[in-house]
């Protein structure tokens, strides 16, 4: 059983249906007055989203439009937005995301579906001044909601009523790790259990270690040359895997930003478990198995090895796994 730890690094509004496919299309409802401020934002976010238009408000364009975006950002008073999305709310799995933004792009506030793409298109808005005001418990407390852990790693959450639980856990700091079943295998689990499925069917898994304080340049050289080996291009890959003892290289971060992928980090017993066929000295000098290798074979949805360790500026490792 594998066991991981994610951290998000997405930067859009992915919401999975129920064949596992990401959606990311937003919509600006403004009054025409505003528009100048609505293609402001447009254009501010276009490089993230696979579509953005703009809607004129009227008294009826949400309920019009609605189930045909993923998110919409309403440029106007939360009051108004809040008044002509409650009736249409349903599902928080299938209702889109709501956030409002001022004219002065001073705040953006997420109404509804706050784990569900509301919260990264405030995240987003925060770059062009506004202030996120996220109110969701798990964000407010810095900590990362299992909803977020599975879009690091590519998954949506199949049984949705458990995050009420799981999402507690993880502010009293009980949740503990993602644990992975290899299958085929029947899995019998209570309500407050959250089962993660993969949205991609062949995905692959970069692994990476890397010298403390490599830059996201020499990670992001590393992986491309590891992925052309592969032929493979970064569309492909699913997620980032390296070691817990990893966590908090910003370089790392960096780069899984700009290849627009989470990272997700694996205990030492899990690389043991999957230790990969390139010898390496840091088994002898701390006990870890080489990082990339390892973390690109237990991380895979095969746990098979597709390139195997790579080398660039005795800074980064890489391998590419399945």
């Amino acid at each position: 059983m594998t066991e991981t730890t994610a951290q998000s690094n997405d930067s859009d509004c992915s919401t999975a249906d129920s064949d596992g496919e990401v959606a990311r299309e937003i919509a600006i409802v403004s009054f025409e007055r505003k528009r100048e401020t609505a293609e402001e934002i447009q254009d501010g976010l276009a490089d993230d989203y696979d579509r953005i238009d703009i809607l004129e408000y009227h008294g009826e364009v949400f309920e019009e439009h609605w189930g045909a975006y993923d998110c919409f950002v309403g440029l106007m008073a939360s009051g108004i937005a809040m008044r002509k999305t409650a009736p249409l709310l349903d599902d928080k799995w299938a209702d889109p995301a709501v956030v409002v933004v001022d004219e002065e792009l001073t705040w953006a506030i997420p109404l509804t579906g706050g784990h569900h793409g509301a919260n990264q298109v405030a995240h987003d808005l925060s770059t062009m001044g506004a202030v996120p005001a996220m109110t969701t418990a798990s964000e407010a407390a810095g900590k990362q909601g299992v909803e977020s852990r599975a879009k690091a790693l590519g998954a949506h959450v199949v049984n949705g009523d458990s995050t009420v639980a799981t999402n507690l856990a993880v502010l009293n700091d009980e949740l503990g790790p993602v644990a992975r079943l290899d299958g085929p295998r029947a899995v019998l689990v209570d309500d407050d259990v959250t089962v993660l499925k993969r949205n991609a069917e062949d995905g692959v898994v970069l692994g990476t270690g890397s010298v403390s304080g490599a830059r996201a340049e020499q990670f992001l050289t590393a992986w491309r040359d590891a992925l052309d080996a592969a032929d493979r291009s970064p569309d492909d890959v699913e997620f980032v895997a390296t070691a817990t003892r990893k966590e908090g290289e910003e370089g790392m971060l960096e780069a899984a930003r700009e290849l627009g992928v989470g990272v997700a980090y694996l205990d030492k017993e899990t690389l043991l478990e999957f230790e990969g066929p390139t010898p390496s000295r840091s088994k002898e000098l701390i006990g870890w198995p080489g990082i990339a290798e390892a973390s690109a074979i237990a991380a895979g949805r095969e746990h098979e090895l597709l390139v195997e360790k790579r080398r660039h500026d005795d800074a980064v490792t890489v391998a590419v796994g399945r």
